[in-house]
């Protein structure tokens, strides 16, 4: 009996579902295996957010989508369900409001990263190393002008408290802006050797780029060195065990994250900077998700 038109066709479609679905299982994860990761536009936070999702799709199997917010929303999605998880809590400080306004409604899966630090940051080649020095000569050469970051995020919030707390808000403008456009502005003065204030954190790459400083708070409104935490929604060990305890096990190095920035700052995309650090450290990586 010869096939008819009908049966051929029937088989040709079969055949090429069949393929489209061996080749979305090999490169998009297990379709049962979703997760939303949110995370803010931070260099610091870029890189392990980029990691997490490097192993979670390659070693695990998962699907993985990313949400990139500010702070608030991002600590509102993970507390509302919306998000199930981030790794990009700095506490006990930076992030102590958005902590205390959502407690109860998260899990904290502890620190992923010791070691961190946030202030208004200068050249080394400025003449001043507290935030007392910023007197009417210094102000006048920067228009009374400190670069910021995204509006909303802990450290600006510190900043406008600065600006009060060291009685610079009548002359001093905190100019919000965004991490990469903050960065871009302080290699331009630095190239020129022109007085700059930013508000810095560590760890980021133009430490290593830069000879940088911070300046003194002996105010203490920047409070002492950070750890950034990792963040779970509740339920999320129930519904996604295997990623939760990825997520649990998490931790890395202030070099291991520098490493993934500056690739990323020297011209590879995100996914290419997480997938040779993985590649490069699989024991670390082993560690997580033995």
């Amino acid at each position: 009996m010869k096939p008819n038109k009908l049966t051929v066709i029937s088989a040709i479609v079969l055949v090429m579902a069949l393929v489209a679905g061996c080749s979305t299982s090999n490169t998009g994860g297990n379709s049962n295996k979703k997760i939303t990761l949110a995370y803010v536009a931070w260099d610091s936070e870029i890189a392990s957010t980029y990691v997490l999702k490097e192993v979670l799709e390659q070693k695990l199997d998962y699907n993985v989508e990313l949400m990139q917010v500010d702070a608030g929303p991002m600590w509102a999605g993970i507390s509302d369900g919306s998000a199930d998880a981030m790794a990009a809590a700095w506490l006990p400080t930076t992030h102590e409001s958005y902590a205390s306004k959502y407690e109860g409604k998260y899990d904290d899966l502890g620190v992923n990263l010791d070691g961190t630090k946030i202030g208004l940051v200068v050249p080394q080649y400025m003449d001043i190393n507290s935030i007392e020095d910023l007197t009417d000569e210094i102000g006048a050469s920067l228009d009374y002008t400190i670069i910021g970051i995204e509006p909303g995020a802990g450290l600006m919030m510190s900043t406008e408290k600065a600006l009060d707390v060291y009685a610079l808000r009548e002359k001093w403008t905190l100019l919000e802006s965004s991490s990469a456009a903050m960065t871009q502005q302080l290699e331009k003065a630095y190239a020129d050797q022109k007085p700059i204030v930013v508000t810095g954190w560590t760890p980021h790459w133009k430490f290593a780029k830069m000879d940088l400083k911070y300046l003194e708070d002996p105010k203490n409104v920047y409070g002492g060195d950070e750890q950034i935490h990792t963040i779970a929604r509740k339920g999320l060990q129930v519904d996604q065990p295997e990623a939760y305890a990825f997520l649990d096990a998490f931790n890395w190095t202030p070099e291991d994250m520098a490493d993934v920035m500056i690739q990323i700052q020297e011209g590879k995309t995100p996914e290419e900077a997480a997938k040779q650090w993985v590649e490069q450290n699989r024991d670390k990586v082993d560690a997580w998700i033995k």
